[in-house]
C-alpha cells in the first residue's frame, strides 16, 4: 500500500513539474510587416479582401485600432527594430526623400546609428534563435546588416523595394541594382520568384534547421507586399475581378461602415474626401475598367500575403508549436497615394501597363490616390502624411499567455512599444542606457502586455505627450487630442487640432474651440522637436522633388558620368568641326 502511494505521489509530482515546464516555457515570437497597408485592408479592420488566416489571428488575440507608426517604411521598421524614436536612431527621414542638407547630420544617416541595440541582438542575448527574412531597409552597410544585428540567419532586401517576380530587377532607379544579403553576403538570386513565397519559404527553413536546439525562436518577416510594383499571382487575381466596379468612393463608404460594425471606429465616424480623390462617375466605360483592375491586383496582393501567413501558421501547428507562438502583425505605414508620374518615362521602358498584364511578370500596378483613400477609410491623408491614414496601422498581437481574446484595444499606442512589450514577453531585461557595458539610446516605447490582458486599461496617460515628425509633416499626441501639420498638396501647412476618440478621419479641427490647449500641444511639439533633434526642412523642400534630385545625384550621374562626358565632349568636338568647316568656307 505504501509503495503504491508513493508511486501516485510520484506520478502526481511527475505531472506537476510537466505543467510547470510547459506554464514556463518561454514563447517563439512571430512578427508580421506588411508594406503599405491601409488601415482597413485586414478583413478584421473592416476590408472585403479574404486574409482569413490574419483574421484568426485577430480572433484569437487583441485587435489595436488606435496604433501609430511612421509614414514611410524605414522609419517605421527602425523603430520596430529598437524602440528608438527615429530621429534618435539614424532614420530621421527615408533616404530616398533627404535633402542633402540634412543627410549625415545627427540622427539622420539613413542607416541604424551605432549606439542603438535591436530587439534581434536582445533576444539572441537572452537565449533566443533568431531569424529574419525579406525587406530589411535600416543600413546596408556590414555593420548594419542583420547578421551583426542580433540575428543568427538572415535573407534580406535592404532597399526599399524590388520586383516581386524578378528579384534583381529594380522598381525604380533609386541605385544601380537591388542590395541582397544572406547572412551578409551577396547571394546567388533565383531568375524568378514570388516575394511573399520566398521569404516565408526562407523563414520555415530556418525555423526547421534550428529546432533542435531546444531554444525557441524569434522570426522576422518583412513584406514586401503591398509595396509597388503591385504584383501577385493570377489565380488571386482573378478571384476578384468585377470585385471594385463600383468604385473608390462606394469601397471607402463600406469599409467605413464595417469598421464602425466591428467596433474599431465610433459610430456615424464622419469622412474627408481627400482632395486627391477622383470622380469615379466621371471616368469613361475603359478608364473605370482599367481603374477597377489596379485595385483587384492590389488584393490579390493582399490576399496572396495572408496565404503565406497560412503556410507558416499550417507548419508551426504541423510542429507542436504554434500554441507556443506569439504573433504581431502590423503594416510599416499607410497606404501608398503617390501616381509616379515623374517616373513615367522610366516606366515606359522598363515596365508594362497594359489591362491584360496587370500583376504579372515585368507589368507595374500604382494603386494610386483615390484607391489609397478607400484603402485608408475612414481616416484622411496617406503614405508620407502626418494624418491618420499616413501613420494609422492596423496591429494584431495573439498567443500571449493571459491575454484577451478576440478583444479591441482603442486607447493610443505605438511603434517603439513593440520592443518592450516583446521582451516582456519572452522574459527578456529591457536595456536602460546601457548594454553589456556599452552606452546606447535607451528604447522610449511602453510594453502593451498589462493592456493585451485589459484592453480597457490606457498605455499612456492623458497628459503624456508623444511626438512625431516626417518631412516636414507633423504631429503630436496627447490623450485623445491631435495636433496635425500637413504640408500641400494633402494639407495647408498650417496646425489643427482633433479629437480622435470621435473624429479619426481628422473632419472637425476644434482649435477654435479649444485654444489654450492647442497652443499647449504647440509648445509640447517645440519641445519634443528640439529634444530629438528633428531638422526644420530646407525652404521650397518637396519630397516628391527630392526624390528625382537623390536619384540624379545617387545613380544617374555616379552611373552616367564617363558616357555623358564622353557624348559631351563628342558633341564639343562635332560643334569645332562644325564651326572650322563653316570658317574655311567664308575664307574661300
Amino acid at each position: 500500500m505504501m509503495l503504491k502511494r508513493l508511486w501516485f505521489l510520484m506520478l502526481g509530482l511527475c505531472a506537476a513539474l510537466h505543467v510547470q515546464a510547459a506554464t514556463d516555457a518561454r514563447p517563439n515570437i512571430v512578427v508580421l510587416v506588411a508594406d503599405d497597408w491601409g488601415f482597413t485592408d485586414v478583413g478584421a479592420f473592416g476590408g472585403e479582401i479574404a486574409t482569413p488566416h490574419l483574421d484568426a489571428l485577430a480572433r484569437s488575440g487583441v485587435r489595436f485600432s488606435n496604433f501609430h507608426v511612421a509614414a514611410s517604411c524605414s522609419p517605421t521598421r527602425s523603430m520596430l527594430l529598437t524602440g528608438v524614436d527615429n530621429h534618435r536612431n539614424g532614420h530621421g527621414n527615408l533616404r530616398e526623400t533627404m535633402p542633402g542638407e540634412h543627410l549625415g547630420k545627427p540622427g539622420y544617416l539613413g542607416s541604424l546609428v551605432p549606439n542603438v541595440v535591436t530587439l534581434g541582438t536582445l533576444l539572441q542575448a537572452g537565449g533566443y534563435r533568431t531569424y529574419i527574412a525579406g525587406k530589411w531597409n535600416v543600413g546596408n552597410e556590414p555593420h548594419n546588416l542583420p547578421n551583426r544585428r542580433g540575428f543568427d540567419r538572415s535573407f534580406i532586401m535592404g532597399d526599399t523595394g524590388s520586383d516581386n517576380w524578378e528579384p534583381e530587377k529594380r522598381y525604380l532607379p533609386h541605385s544601380a541594382r537591388v542590395n541582397w544579403y544572406e547572412d551578409g553576403k551577396p547571394p546567388v538570386m533565383p531568375k524568378e520568384f514570388f516575394s511573399s513565397t520566398f521569404f516565408v519559404d526562407k523563414t520555415i527553413d530556418y525555423i526547421r534547421s534550428g529546432a533542435a536546439s531546444g531554444k525557441p525562436f524569434f522570426a522576422y518577416v518583412g513584406f514586401q507586399a503591398n509595396h509597388v510594383p503591385v504584383q501577385a499571382p493570377q489565380a488571386f487575381i482573378d478571384k476578384y475581378k468585377g470585385r471594385y466596379d463600383a468604385g473608390w468612393t462606394a469601397l471607402r463608404e463600406a469599409r467605413r461602415n464595417k469598421a464602425v460594425e466591428l467596433g474599431l471606429i465610433p459610430k456615424d465616424t464622419p469622412m474627408v474626401t481627400m482632395v486627391t480623390t477622383g470622380d469615379w462617375a466621371a471616368l469613361s466605360a475603359k478608364d473605370r475598367q482599367y481603374q477597377a483592375r489596379l485595385m483587384e491586383v492590389y488584393a490579390a496582393m493582399t490576399e496572396s500575403l495572408d496565404y503565406e501567413v497560412g503556410r507558416l501558421i499550417a507548419y508551426l501547428k504541423s510542429t507542436g508549436e504554434y500554441d507556443n507562438t506569439v504573433f504581431v502583425f502590423l503594416s510599416d505605414n499607410g497606404p501608398e497615394g503617390s501616381d509616379y508620374r515623374e517616373a513615367d518615362l522610366w516606366l515606359r521602358f522598363n515596365y508594362s501597363r497594359d489591362l491584360e498584364r496587370l500583376g504579372g511578370k515585368g507589368a507595374y500596378v500604382v494603386p494610386g490616390p483615390s484607391w489609397a483613400s478607400a484603402s485608408a477609410s475612414p481616416l484622411n491623408t496617406f503614405k508620407f502624411y502626418a494624418g491618420e491614414g499616413g501613420i494609422r496601422s492596423p496591429l494584431i498581437i495573439s498567443g500571449v499567455a493571459g491575454a484577451a481574446r478576440n478583444q479591441i484595444h482603442n486607447g493610443l499606442t505605438h511603434v517603439t512599444d513593440i520592443l518592450p512589450t516583446l521582451l516582456d514577453v519572452a522574459r527578456v531585461a529591457r536595456p536602460g542606457a546601457s548594454f553589456q557595458g556599452q552606452p546606447i539610446e535607451p528604447p522610449t516605447g511602453r510594453s502593451l502586455v498589462p493592456v493585451l490582458a485589459d484592453p480597457a486599461l490606457r498605455v499612456r496617460s492623458a497628459d503624456e505627450p508623444l511626438g512625431y515628425e516626417l518631412s516636414g509633416n507633423k504631429a503630436l499626441f496627447k490623450g485623445d487630442l491631435k495636433i496635425a501639420l500637413n504640408n500641400p498638396p494633402m494639407g495647408d501647412g498650417q496646425w489643427h487640432l482633433y479629437d480622435l476618440r470621435t473624429d479619426p478621419g481628422e473632419t472637425k479641427d476644434l482649435q477654435q474651440q479649444r485654444p489654450q490647449e492647442f497652443a499647449a500641444m504647440q509648445a509640447a511639439y517645440a519641445a519634443w522637436a528640439n529634444a530629438n533633434g528633428v531638422l526644420p526642412m530646407p525652404e521650397g523642400y518637396n519630397p516628391v522633388k527630392q526624390v528625382l534630385i537623390n536619384s540624379f545625384v545617387n545613380y544617374w550621374i555616379p552611373t552616367y558620368r564617363i558616357t555623358a562626358l564622353a557624348v559631351l565632349a563628342g558633341l564639343v568636338g562635332l560643334l569645332a568641326a562644325v564651326l572650322a568647316i563653316r570658317r574655311r568656307r567664308r575664307a574661300a
